[in-house]
């Protein structure tokens, strides 16, 4: 056992062998056979592997959803590690001014870089978008009045409200409209009755169709600005690239915000951006400084290794290569011939399951209803809820789906390093 004291400690070793004795005296107890020593021994070093095993650990997403909320959404890029990498492995100038030898700003680094790539006045990252929601309405419209349609009080992941985050802040909600209509005499009217602030949550988790009508974004602009008031644009999936470019629909980007004329705008790092958990707010830098300034921003700030990888990720869309490097864009790009060789690949080297044309969706509360055309490595097998659970426990664990009992597996969101590892786990499951 002294392999294990190393390896674990002596506190742990020993409760792991105690628990492996009481669990036994219970046990007999209870009627059941005496273990030897070496199963004791056996009990023991399973608890301690179990007790020691990290419980956040990576697995391989074959389900088909790109953004998918509960395995971490964006996987980074290569650049985006490797700066991680070097600003943790050491000391970095975190809030350190290298030319003046003072104490500088955290803020800085991510900012210049959303600067030059949205012509944005100023920048500003928080720990996520709804953090960032949170201060720019606890900075600009405490104890006031927020001007917003009945149509965007949405719910994200987890059932966190867009009403309860705003409610959160001291803003008062000036609701207007209805739930499928809003007109923008209904934004003027609110405005004339007072308010500091118009917002505009975008609905990027769910449609409204049929008997709908909204006022487009630069009109609301028009009217806010004409009474003199600011408007936030809550976009939430931040993306940079026109989706349409890809068989989808048009998913607003935050330069079509900013060029409306919004004041502030703020967006996910982690969604269609395709980094780090971030909330981004950029726009105005009078605004921009106000939030700055709040108690909150420092509550909420992000750290070193997330400004690190954003950094990163934001310096691929300035080079003009992030559908290249940045994985979320490689798997929105990939073709049906690219999913379907590769898949055909799989198959001949497993030796069973076929392949069948299916569907891959961006999920991430990103746009909804939309889908990409995948080939999918279709599995048929005797007990399929059994296999997942299979998958489910490998290492590490593959997450599949299953329909009409058959376990489908999609190309698109088996990272291409992944590959020898995924099948050498599949064909094992499939040997249990």
């Amino acid at each position: 056992m002294q392999d294990w004291v190393s390896a674990y400690g002596r506190s742990l070793t020993l409760k792991a062998i105690r628990d492996a004795l009481a669990a036994a005296r219970s046990q007999a107890g209870e009627g059941a056979a005496i273990p030897g020593f070496d199963e004791l021994l056996a009990r023991a070093h399973q608890m301690l592997e179990s007790r020691t095993a990290p419980s956040l650990a990576p697995v391989i997403n074959a389900s088909g959803v790109i953004l998918h909320t509960n395995l971490g959404r964006a996987p980074l890029s290569q650049a985006s590690i490797a700066a991680m990498q070097q600003v943790a492995a050491g000391y970095s100038n975190l809030e350190f001014d290298l030319a003046s030898g003072k104490r500088g700003s955290r803020l800085v680094h991510a900012e210049a870089l959303l600067q030059q790539l949205t012509g944005a006045e100023a920048a500003l990252v928080v720990n996520n978008n709804a953090a960032a929601v949170l201060l720019a309405l606890s900075a600009l419209a405490r104890r006031k009045s927020v001007v917003i349609a009945r149509s965007q009080l949405v719910e994200i992941g987890g059932g966190f409200r867009v009403p309860d985050v705003m409610k959160q802040s001291g803003a008062k909600l000036l609701e207007v409209g209805t739930t499928n209509r809003v007109h923008l005499s209904d934004y003027e009217q609110a405005i004339a009755g007072g308010a500091a602030l118009v917002m505009r949550a975008h609905r990027s988790n769910f449609k409204i169709i049929g008997f709908t009508e909204e006022p487009a974004l630069a009109e609301i602009v028009k009217v806010s600005h004409h009474a003199g008031l600011p408007v936030v644009d809550d976009l939430g999936s931040g993306a940079l690239l026109d989706t349409a470019r890809y068989g989808m629909a048009h998913e607003p980007t935050v330069q079509e915000s900013l060029a409306a004329g919004v004041d502030l705008v703020c967006f996910s790092g982690d969604k269609l951006l395709g980094g780090p958990q971030a909330g981004i707010l950029i726009g105005k830098a009078g605004l921009v400084a106000q939030c700055k300034k709040h108690p909150l921003a420092r509550a909420i700030r992000a750290d070193k290794l997330c400004l690190a990888a954003l950094s990163a990720t934001l310096l691929h869309y300035l080079k003009e290569e992030a559908e290249r490097e940045v994985p979320l864009w490689q798997m929105i790009a990939m073709t049906v011939e690219q999913a379907r060789a590769r898949a055909q690949k799989w198959r001949d080297v497993l030796g069973i399951g076929g392949l069948v044309a299916g569907e891959s969706t961006v999920g991430g509360g990103s746009l909804p209803g939309e889908t990409l055309p995948t080939v999918l490595l279709a599995l048929e097998m005797a007990h399929p809820t059994r296999f997942l659970a299979r998958l489910r426990a490998a290492s590490p664990p593959i997450i599949a789906r299953l329909e009409e009992n058959r376990i489908l597996c999609d190309p698109r969101t088996v990272l291409p390093e992944q590959d020898a590892l995924f099948l050498a786990r599949l064909s094992e499951a499939g040997s249990g």
